[in-house]
């Protein structure tokens, strides 16, 4: 939000490799726990949240994009404590279209950070936004119908 980009880049490229390393000795050295693997996804979450919410602040970003990335994820928790709450589910492993999001909204949030560094090209950010969006609401869309489906069959059981 102090429009220091190039030090920001550094600091997400650094919480980036970071992050791979932990996920990769965890499991290079089996040394996964339960509570990492709800409090890594969590992490990264919380990482994207405060980046677009820092870039839409500095005006880098438009305030509705920043909403459809924040809005997808409060969604996916309110939906992951509704199930919680109605039929006790406790894992909500990623789907694939929520990967692709994750990945493109890291790819554009650190094609804004360059743009704004002078590094690369503003049309760039503005075609990476229009990806993230349709990403965003797909895998958002996708979050939905598998939550819908997890109720409709612990209803048909009962």
């Amino acid at each position: 939000m102090t429009h220091h980009y190039r030090h920001a880049l550094v600091l997400f490229f650094i919480a980036g490799v970071t992050d791979f390393l932990d996920g990769f000795l965890a499991r290079a050295m089996r040394s996964t726990s339960k509570a990492g693997a709800l409090l890594d996804p969590l992490a990264d979450k919380a990482l994207l949240v405060l980046t677009y919410l820092s870039l839409a602040f500095a005006g880098v970003i438009s305030w509705w994009v920043a909403a459809v990335v924040v809005g997808r994820d409060a969604a996916i928790l309110a939906g992951a404590a509704v199930l919680y709450w109605r039929i006790g589910r406790r894992e909500f492993p990623p789907s694939k279209a929520g990967k692709v999001s994750t990945a493109v909204q890291i790819l554009c949030a650190a094609a804004w950070v360059c743009v704004e560094a002078g590094l690369l090209p503003r049309a760039l950010g503005r075609g990476l936004t229009v990806g993230v969006t349709a990403a965003t609401v797909a895998s958002g869309l996708d979050y939905f119908m598998r939550g819908w489906r997890m109720m409709a069959a612990v209803a048909r059981q009962s």
